[in-house]
C-alpha cells in the first residue's frame, strides 16, 4: 500500500486529541465546516461553521469513527442527532487552553464549487451558552512566510513562525 492508497490520518488525530483532552480534564471542542453532508442544528451555524462540545458530559452515544463523528446532544433543551463527516472537521482543541490541531479546510474537489480558497481565519462562537467569541486560526504553508506553491510538499520552517492553533478571547 502506498501513501495515495492509505487512509486519512484525520480521524486518528481527532481520536488522539479527544483522548488527550479527556485524560487531562479538558473539554474537547470541534470546529466543523458545514455543508449539506453535515447533520447539525442549522440555527447554530454561523458563517458556514459550527463549534461542537464533544465532551463526555455534553454528548451521548459518541462514536469517533473513520468516516463520521456521531452523537446525541441537547441544544436549548431539545435532543438532537449529530452526524459530522470527519473530512468536514477543521479543528479540534481544548476549550480551556486552546491547545489542539487545525486541519486544512476542504478544497473545491471535496466540498463543492463554493469553496475555492481556504480561509486563514475563522471566527466561531463558544459552544456552551457563553457570550465569548473564540478565534481559531490555521497557519499553514500558504500563510507562513516562505510557503510552497500548491502541489508541492511543504518545506520545514526555517526559523519562521510555527503553525499554531490560537484561541483569542
Amino acid at each position: 500500500m502506498n501513501a495515495l492508497e492509505s487512509t486519512s490520518t484525520r480521524p486518528y488525530l481527532i481520536r488522539a486529541l479527544y483522548d488527550w483532552c479527556t485524560d487531562n480534564g479538558l473539554t474537547p471542542y470541534v470546529a466543523v465546516l458545514v455543508d449539506e453532508t453535515v447533520q447539525v442544528p442549522r440555527e447554530y451555524v454561523k458563517n458556514g461553521e459550527i463549534v461542537l462540545n464533544i465532551s463526555f458530559d455534553a454528548t451521548s452515544s459518541l462514536k469517533l469513527g473513520n468516516e463520521f463523528i456521531e452523537f446525541k446532544a441537547r441544544f436549548a433543551g431539545s435532543a438532537r442527532e449529530i452526524m459530522v463527516p470527519v473530512n468536514r472537521v477543521i479543528a479540534i482543541y481544548a476549550r480551556e487552553n486552546g491547545q489542539g490541531m487545525a486541519f486544512p479546510v476542504p478544497v473545491a474537489s471535496e466540498a463543492g464549487p463554493e469553496l475555492t480558497k481556504p480561509s486563514p481565519l475563522s471566527s466561531v462562537p463558544a459552544a456552551g451558552g457563553q457570550d465569548e467569541t473564540k478565534v481559531v486560526q490555521f497557519v499553514g504553508p500558504e500563510t507562513v512566510e516562505g510557503g510552497t506553491p500548491e502541489g508541492e510538499p511543504p518545506r520545514p520552517p526555517s526559523g519562521g513562525p510555527r503553525p499554531a492553533l490560537k484561541r483569542v478571547k
